[in-house]
């Protein structure tokens, strides 16, 4: 295994993914996108004293869960937003406890990198902070493959994914998932926009995969945020974990969807 130095963090490239070209350009971590709709403190409390209130289900070792980005041009209009949610969503893990938790993301010429498994939610947030979109097609593919090996070597509770585009076949991509089913790898795709390509590709990763899909956009930063957090219960709590977590609107989308796999 190789390694890539950042001003943050050592990223590992795992095996079998392209590192690619480096030239990262780092996001300022205060920017802001205006308009942004933001719970209110109760509410977030009242969301977090929920979620600090269970205890990992998930049997010995804690729970383990891939958070994959694409970060090609097209995330760049709203990519602020996304690392601001994504960052406060590792903050919920670290509440949460008994979560491992492993960034992947794709961007630019064939760049598709890894980092290590860390059970420090923060340092994967610090991480983020420095990652910028490059242009680039996406990489999917390359996802499912890495999260197929990871679950082969051992137990992976989820795979999160959140992009907007679809530049790949996507018959190629369902044998992909088909394999991470069969290794009881529920896949969550969080879909930027509503592109309807976008959307039947999504929909039918996550039906494979006995996952879930939903939408979000610049005007949804609250569900995504009560989302994502929600995902991260299921993995380190499981389904059961996530039914006593309640939550708004989306929360129940996740439930049903599971529900009918």
């Amino acid at each position: 295994m190789t390694t890539k130095k950042t001003d943050e963090k050592e990223i590992s490239v795992s095996p079998g993914v392209d590192s690619g070209k480096p030239g990262q350009t780092p996001v300022p971590n205060d920017s802001k996108v205006p308009g942004t709709q933001r719970s209110t403190d109760s509410e977030i409390a009242d969301f977090l004293t929920k979620v600090k209130a269970f205890t990992p289900q998930t049997g010995a070792g804690n729970g383990r869960l891939i958070f994959a980005m694409d970060a090609t041009m097209s995330r760049q209009p709203t990519w602020d937003l996304a690392l601001s949610l994504q960052s406060e969503m590792f903050a919920a893990v670290r509440d949460v406890g008994g979560l491992d938790v492993q960034l992947m993301y794709f961007r630019g010429f064939g760049e598709c990198r890894a980092s290590k498994w860390v059970s420090d939610p923060m340092a994967l947030q610090r991480l983020m902070t420095g990652i910028g979109c490059l242009g680039g097609h996406t990489q999917i593919g390359k996802v499912l493959t890495h999260a197929r090996r990871e679950a082969q070597k051992g137990r992976v509770d989820a795979l999160v994914f959140v992009g907007d585009a679809m530049e790949e076949k996507v018959d190629d991509l369902c044998a992909r998932a088909g394999e991470l089913s069969l290794l009881g790898v529920p896949m969550f795709l969080f879909q930027e926009g509503r592109d309807p390509t976008v959307e039947r590709a999504f929909k039918e990763l996550a039906r494979l995969t006995k996952g879930a899909w939903c939408p979000f956009d610049t005007g949804s930063a609250v569900q995504l945020k009560e989302l994502l957090t929600a995902v991260a219960v299921y993995a380190a709590g499981g389904r059961q974990a996530l039914k006593r977590l309640g939550g708004g609107r989306g929360t129940q989308l996740l439930l049903e969807q599971l529900e009918r796999r």
